[in-house]
């Protein structure tokens, strides 16, 4: 069963990144469908999900699934759970890591491709145009 959750602004804090890594991996799990067979690959499957710039979608061993987007995780024992704003509701939805059966990277992920090395490739291209332009203009008016 399914928890719903509702936020205040005081509830909105930080949650930890100790366990994230800067790039550990490669490539995007978009399309992917993880079925965890231990509780450690279970909390993997969930820092993947929670590092991911897309919806997943979380099957549980009831049957059911929740699609939307995963924003937090509490690992604590027995009493881990994660928590997602679904793409059908406005409010979140609270799961517990025992009632997950799988975990899909449903969504697109809206950071593939991006990296910081292409912003800066894209502006300086821009800047070289844009200094181009500022140069033919100078010399049709006859100032270089």
């Amino acid at each position: 069963m399914l928890d719903e959750v509702r936020f205040t602004t005081d509830d909105w804090l930080m949650t930890d990144t100790k366990n994230h890594s800067n790039g550990g991996v490669a490539g995007s799990p978009e399309g992917r469908i993880f079925q965890p067979a231990s509780f450690a690959e279970l909390v993997e499957a969930v820092e993947l999900a929670f590092d991911y710039r897309g919806d997943v979608t979380v099957s549980l061993k009831s049957g059911e699934s929740l699609s939307g987007y995963l924003f937090n995780r509490q690992v604590n024992g027995s009493d881990s759970y994660l928590e997602v704003f679904p793409s059908d509701s406005p409010h979140a939805q609270r799961v517990l890591y025992d009632q997950i059966a799988a975990i899909a990277f449903t969504g697109e992920d809206t950071a593939t491709g991006k990296s910081w090395e292409n912003w800066i490739a894209k502006k300086d291209s821009e800047r070289r145009a844009e200094v181009n332009r500022v140069a033919a203009d100078a010399q049709a008016r006859g100032i270089l």
